[in-house]
């Protein structure tokens, strides 16, 4: 397997299957990791200890929200500290980072904003080896107004930061909405990719040929970029939960 997957929590779990059983049924699956999008809220300590046990990692959980809004920069450099520190502790390769909306706010401040904040803690992420992944999200659907929404806006983020722990988290559902050009992207800026998330378009729902994005050749190019770490599964399965991750698995293992 080129390619090594993952899948998201709370979005694919349910009551009706123990977590301990989900995670093994995963990894029998070949699945090599897990991920949540905050520690609060789910049973952070918990998945961890599963993953362990059963041969997964925690691949990611989020780190830190708004940093396009300078005032929040003193929390936001205390609070991603702390989640760098949680990340070492449980072996977690990448935070997640959001840029927060608009609001009103010119593109090129709230990126100036945006790099200016991730440098007060991208020489913290080098020194502990943990990536932050700077989320695109598209604003056309799911998240109106959000600011980082093209790619070439987190690359120059990326670029103003200059910093090998502060990356890209591509969300390929997102940005079969917000751009296209999926491979062609992957091919010019994968190097900057520290993450990447899936699903199904248009409904963010399964990995199957009732929708638009056909993902083995995508696979191909995130492989063939040379991208080591993981690619997560982050939709809301139409029928039974094992079922739907066993075929998201299947549809990307390349």
């Amino acid at each position: 397997m080129r390619i090594k997957q993952s899948y998201c929590w709370p979005m694919l779990h349910n009551d009706e299957i123990p977590l301990e059983k989900l995670i093994a049924s995963t990894a029998e699956m070949g699945y090599a990791a897990i991920e949540v999008w905050g520690r609060e809220g789910c049973p952070f300590a918990d998945i961890v200890k599963y993953a362990h046990k059963h041969g997964m990692r925690v691949a990611s959980f989020g780190g830190g929200s708004g940093w396009n809004d300078p005032k929040k920069h003193d929390s936001l450099e205390k609070e991603v500290k702390e989640n760098i520190d949680i990340a070492v502790d449980n072996d977690v390769p990448g935070l997640i980072m959001i840029s927060g909306n608009r609001n009103g706010m010119d593109d090129l401040v709230g990126l100036r904003n945006c790099a200016e904040g991730l440098k007060r803690v991208a020489g913290y992420a080098e020194e502990k080896g943990v990536n932050l992944n700077m989320e695109l999200l598209n604003s056309k659907v799911d998240h109106l107004d959000y600011m980082c929404d093209h790619t070439q806006w987190a690359v120059t983020l990326c670029d103003l930061v200059d910093s090998p722990r502060v990356k890209i988290l591509y969300d390929i559902y997102h940005m079969a909405i917000q751009e296209g050009d999926l491979i062609r992207t992957i091919n010019t800026y994968g190097r900057h990719f520290g993450h990447y998330h899936t699903a199904g378009n248009p409904g963010r729902r399964d990995l199957d040929l009732e929708q638009e994005i056909y993902y083995p050749p995508v696979m191909k190019a995130i492989a063939d970029s040379g991208y080591d770490l993981y690619v997560g599964h982050e939709f809301s399965p139409k029928g039974d939960l094992l079922a739907a991750l066993k075929q998201a698995f299947d549809m990307c293992n390349i």
